[in-house]
């Protein structure tokens, strides 16, 4: 018996606790002091003249690398004064560097800066830091910025290294046209939701071309592109997308830029919470749950909500566990939009069947062992065994089958398949929370595993799958990942 429920809104976990504040200084034009003379002074000179800063260096001794950077200043004027800093050269100061040996000249350095109201950073002396530099990945306008709190710099400099190796170069160029498109796409005439249609096909098309430069014919082209997509810009949608069975880390690229350009997300109980993550921030999020033991929402609800939202213009996602095409009711939802003329498309995810054959190692279609695979609902609309499957199928020796959640029918699914010829010794593998920390696996026969599965504790949504291709596992269960699987 089903426990019938009404949307709801999910309220995702608050920010966790930052150890740090990201935060990015505008400062050219404005004045910064660097007190000390030494590589680290210098370094942090360079750095904040880069940025557009006029830089006083007060330096009673100033090292080479000082009377370097100063002759090379990559962007604000750098000048050296030969003498101690002092209290009055705080004034009008928008930023504070120091690079001290004593710990004296370092509390004082930073009391003296704040008491001006003067952010300061002491180099390699934390106590006496209102912010830290980082690691950065430098793609101006497009600037990332790396902390680990100064626990790990070595660990921060890593990921620096991993980063630019991600970010074309020429990313740096389409952030500059963007910059300089800003203020034409404002005054285009397009509207709230055109421009934001804007920036989506430019940041597609920057990805896929980084490394040429934008031109006034990229513009005319985008602006053009959007203006043909007409009203349909400023009319709600609607797009199934497939989560994956779990791990955030499967979902596809279309899928992330479907969930960062939502206004609102509909979300399965089944979507592993960490997919959210990648989710626009302002977008509602919106639970329409629908499980096989625990309180659901009606599909006509989920439907009606659907409609009602993307009518009033917004991008409306519908998230399913899976692929919304294998067992997710995506036909239904799919008919309901095209029936109401609300455009409607379906971006596919990793299916619970492919996420848990690939961490167990296991090819679906093994050459020597299955010519077909083929995915079959363990439980009809009422909730039992469906009486339209097709025995001789499951019975095939040669047919890989994966039966979705038959926690409740498998006794009687695992009773008609060996009626009908497929033998009890034919390996099988019973997993939950697929692709996810928690997931768990028991290894076993077709036969056995009805028993297996009554005497353990699997929670979540579960998956079968039954075949040959599965026989390695059942023989060397501790194979690729399987230390924790538990076989008979």
């Amino acid at each position: 018996m089903s426990v019938s429920r009404i949307p709801s809104e999910l309220r995702p976990p608050r920010m966790g606790r930052l150890a740090r504040l990201p935060l990015f200084f505008t400062l050219d034009g404005k004045r910064a002091l660097v007190a000390g003379g030494s590589a680290a002074a210098a370094w942090k000179a360079e750095l904040l003249s880069a940025t557009g800063a006029t830089v006083d260096v007060f330096a009673v001794d100033a090292s080479e690398e000082i009377r370097s950077v100063v002759a090379e200043a990559p962007g604000g004027q750098i000048v050296v004064n030969a003498r101690a800093w002092s209290e009055r050269d705080f004034a009008d100061i928008a930023i504070a560097v120091g690079a001290f040996e004593h710990e004296e000249e370092a509390a004082r350095f930073a009391s003296t800066a704040r008491a001006a109201g003067v952010p300061v950073n002491v180099v390699d002396k934390p106590a006496y830091c209102d912010f830290a530099f980082g690691s950065i990945v430098n793609r101006s306008p497009l600037v990332i910025g790396i902390s680990t709190d100064g626990a790990a710099p070595v660990f921060g400099q890593a990921i620096r290294a991993r980063i630019e190796a991600m970010i074309p170069q020429g990313f740096m160029r389409w952030a500059e046209a963007a910059k300089r498109w800003r203020s034409e796409v404002q005054a285009s005439g397009l509207s709230f939701a055109g421009r934001r249609r804007f920036w989506q096909l430019f940041t597609v098309r920057a990805v896929a071309e980084p490394n040429r430069e934008p031109s006034r014919e990229d513009f005319r082209d985008l602006v053009g592109r959007t203006r043909d997509e007409g009203t349909r810009v400023d009319k709600g949608s609607v797009t199934l997308v497939g989560a994956g069975p779990g791990d955030p880390e499967l979902l596809t690229l279309r899928a992330v830029r479907a969930l960062q350009s939502a206004d609102v997300i509909l979300v399965d109980d089944l979507v592993s919470p960490q997919v959210l993550d990648f989710a626009r921030r302002e977008a509602k999020k919106m639970l329409v749950g629908k499980t096989g033991r625990g309180p659901s929402c009606k599909q006509e609800e989920i439907n009606d909500l659907m409609l009602t939202l993307a009518r009033a213009g917004k991008r409306v996602v519908r998230l399913k566990g899976g692929d919304p095409l294998i067992f997710g009711r995506a036909g239904e939802e799919v008919a309901v939009c095209e029936q109401a003329g609300i455009p409607v498309e379906v971006v596919p995810g990793i299916s619970a069947a492919q996420g848990a054959a690939a961490r167990l190692g296991v090819s679906l279609t093994h050459r020597d062992h299955a010519r077909r695979v083929q995915f079959v609902t363990g439980h009809a609309r009422d909730g039992g065994l469906p009486a339209d499957i097709d025995w001789p199928s499951i019975a095939d020796p040669a047919t890989t089958t994966a039966v979705y959640m038959p926690g409740k029918t498998l006794k009687e699914f695992m009773g008609h398949a060996l009626a009908h010829g497929l033998s009890p010794s034919t390996p099988a593998v019973a997993v939950a929370q697929a692709t996810r920390r928690n997931e768990q696996r028991i290894v076993s026969t077709i036969g056995q595993m009805p028993e297996r599965l009554a005497g353990e504790s699997m929670s979540g949504p579960l998956l079968v799958l039954i075949g040959r291709v599965f026989g390695e596992r059942l023989e060397k269960p501790n194979v690729l990942g399987l230390a924790s699987a538990k076989s008979a």
